[in-house]
């Protein structure tokens, strides 16, 4: 299992770190604690980015013009 920093979460997810900040303080990310930082399970990134999407796609779906 790999784990991720806040900033490599970042830039995988093309946000700022608040935003990973606020997904791991909100329990949208699980996430481990290290010293004073984060590390985010790689696999649960993906997983999270994935759910986002599905959610997008359903919310979307039918919607003419809606891309």
């Amino acid at each position: 299992m790999r784990f991720l920093t806040v900033a490599e979460v970042a830039e995988v997810m093309r946000v700022s770190k608040m935003t990973v900040y606020r997904l791991v303080h909100n329990g949208h990310l699980p996430a481990i604690r290290v010293g004073r930082s984060f590390r985010v399970p790689e696999n649960a990134v993906h997983e999270y980015l994935r759910e986002s999407y599905a959610e997008w796609i359903a919310s979307h779906a039918g919607k003419p013009g809606q891309e």
